[in-house]
């Protein structure tokens, strides 16, 4: 799908207009998508606090039965989604002289250590998820400063989350708000340190993230108003 088409985001939190069930996850190669490229690139907020990943590893086996398993993917914020690293002139490609570019403008405006709150589960149609908040615009101006090294690879508008798994069953809207709903929130931060540059294999629904590029925050004695 072409970058320049835009879907909404409809999620299970507005009863409204929110999703009527789940869709499943079609687990197959794709390869329209990918056309024999092998690495896909994002730039990522990697999770690394034990308090955090215990709560993600708890909240997957509590809608085990719903969402596949994705051990081998690490848990992860998406900043930006770029394309095929290191491909050619296709509008999903990612050349590297790109990333080189948004390297050098997030060490610009990287800032500061931060937290970014988290609040209670909340689900897209696809795929369940602990979503993140932005009250400093600090994610904004990252995607900013990234906007101009390349185009962001994206189909619908930015809802930043870290991703607990994709349904594996088609499950109405009433059911998955109540499952959700007896979920514990989860801590109430994300501290983060640095932004990282990283790829998957593009044939691999959930294959790992290999690390690429790292910019790292400067340190902060204050990360934000009531945060660890």
């Amino acid at each position: 799908m072409s970058a320049a088409v835009t879907i909404g985001v409809m999620l299970f939190s507005d009863p409204i207009g929110g999703p009527a069930e789940t869709l499943v996850a079609d687990l197959r190669d794709y390869p329209e998508w990918h056309r024999g490229r092998r690495r896909y690139g994002i730039w990522m907020l990697p999770v690394d606090d034990p308090a955090l990943l215990q709560y993600i590893d708890a909240a997957r086996a509590q809608l085990a039965d719903l969402i596949h398993p994705s051990p081998r993917r690490q848990a992860h914020v998406t900043v930006y989604v770029c394309g095929f690293h290191g491909a050619g002139d296709r509008d999903d490609d990612f050349p590297l002289h790109r990333l080189d570019h948004q390297v050098a403008l997030l060490e610009a405006h990287a800032g500061t250590e931060c937290a970014l709150p988290l609040a209670p589960l909340d689900s897209f149609a696809s795929a369940a998820f602990i979503p993140v908040g932005d009250p400093m615009g600090r994610l904004a101006r990252w995607r900013e400063a990234l906007a101009v090294g390349s185009p962001e690879i994206r189909q619908a508008p930015y809802i930043a989350h870290i991703t607990l798994g994709l349904y594996r069953r088609c499950v109405p809207a009433e059911v998955i708000r109540r499952r959700l709903g007896a979920v514990v929130p989860p801590p109430s931060w994300l501290k983060v340190s640095e932004l990282r540059y990283a790829t998957y294999e593009a044939q691999d629904h959930f294959g790992p993230l290999g690390g690429v590029r790292r910019v790292a925050l400067a340190s902060a004695l204050v990360t934000a108003a009531g945060a660890p």
